[in-house]
């Protein structure tokens, strides 16, 4: 299924890089929510729509002006961009370091396992505190960081399985993927063309895939860091040296 988002034009004087990254997003969200997915998936979740106001914000407020580094995630977590609108989303990071607090709303088909609470979870998301920490560690100030860096999703939306556990895009069937994936390589060629990254940074395996597989040459470069999940037993013994590392090394930093 293709999905013709149309080009930006960020060069109109009309027309901001944040007004045109904002506006593929948009497209982004419609395309997705005109996509069906079987068992064992039984909710999904599209924070671009029930928490547009929260990732409207994100998006206007940091991804304005060329980016040298973006920043490439897999999708929502359910603790984590499902509650708060943001990539990555841990709910003190977003709202003290990002300075972003928002009304959320909630998904039409709400799992009752995982709930939509916004800004009110409860729930820490360790991949998000460890992702915004370390940034705000190196940075300090959040309008430092992003003076170059940006962090996005490849995939914008949240699986479910009937006992709420989460399911992620890559464990999908072949042919749902194949929908998917068109709608979401067009909106990070999009991306590209706007901000004009030098680098491409997957967070884990499955976004460096996607990168690669898109931006095969050297224009803008693909490099990977470990994910900072804690079901990976790599990321648990210091994380933010361990990436620090990796990014001196691939010369990001």
């Amino acid at each position: 299924m293709a999905h013709r988002f149309g080009r930006a034009n960020p060069g109109s004087s009309s027309v901001t890089r944040a007004d045109a990254v904002v506006g593929v997003a948009e497209r982004l969200r419609v395309a997705v929510d005109k996509l069906r997915f079987e068992l064992p998936v039984t909710h999904v979740y599209n924070p671009l729509d029930y928490a547009w106001p929260a990732h409207e914000t994100y998006l206007r407020r940091y991804a304005g002006g060329r980016k040298r580094v973006l920043f490439l995630g897999m999708n929502p977590g359910p603790f984590g961009m499902a509650q708060t609108g943001v990539p990555f989303g841990q709910v003190n990071a977003v709202r003290d370091w990002l300075r972003i607090r928002t009304d959320v709303g909630h998904p039409p088909n709400e799992h009752p396992k995982r709930r939509v609470s916004g800004f009110a979870c409860q729930r820490n998301k360790i991949s998000g505190e460890r992702l915004w920490g370390l940034f705000a560690s190196r940075f300090g100030q959040a309008d430092e960081f992003s003076r170059e860096h940006l962090v996005m999703n490849y995939c914008p939306l949240a699986f479910l399985e009937g006992s709420g556990r989460n399911r992620t895009p890559d464990k999908l069937p072949v042919t749902e993927q194949a929908a998917l994936f068109s709608a979401c390589d067009e909106h990070l060629s999009e991306i590209n063309k706007i901000l004009r990254p030098e680098w491409v940074i997957g967070i884990g395996s499955f976004a460096t895939r996607q990168a690669q597989k898109l931006f095969p040459g050297e224009n803008p470069r693909v490099g990977r860091i470990l994910h900072p999940s804690p079901a990976s037993p790599a990321a648990n013994a210091d994380w933010a040296g361990r990436v620090t590392t990796q990014l001196q090394e691939l010369g990001v930093w």
